[in-house]
């Protein structure tokens, strides 16, 4: 398929995934998604989300506990007094997601 954002041309991955169901974050591993080649932007099909939130709300095993903090953006990201633009947020949030 092709990139809503960028028009680059998309491809089957698997992908770890940031999923929130009831104000609780998971951390969701191997799952199928089109990630584009050009910008990483990435599809999740309907019935994959629909899926994950099945398997959160059944028992399920869980692989790993990790701590997470939050970080309020405004005060984490400025740059000489102006915040980052969202587009340069959005592009730092997108590398990390592909060097995972």
């Amino acid at each position: 398929m092709i990139c809503e954002f960028c028009g680059g041309q998309t491809a089957k991955k698997k992908v770890k995934r940031q999923h929130w169901l009831h104000r609780r974050l998971y951390i969701i591993e191997n799952v199928e998604a089109e990630v584009c080649s050009e910008c990483g932007e990435r599809y999740f099909h309907a019935k994959i989300l629909d899926g994950i939130d099945s398997l959160l709300k059944s028992t399920h095993t869980v692989k790993e506990k990790l701590e997470v903090e939050v970080v309020l953006l405004q005060q984490h990201f400025q740059c000489r007094g102006n915040v980052l633009k969202k587009k340069q947020f959005l592009y730092l949030k997108r590398k990390k997601s592909n060097d995972n």
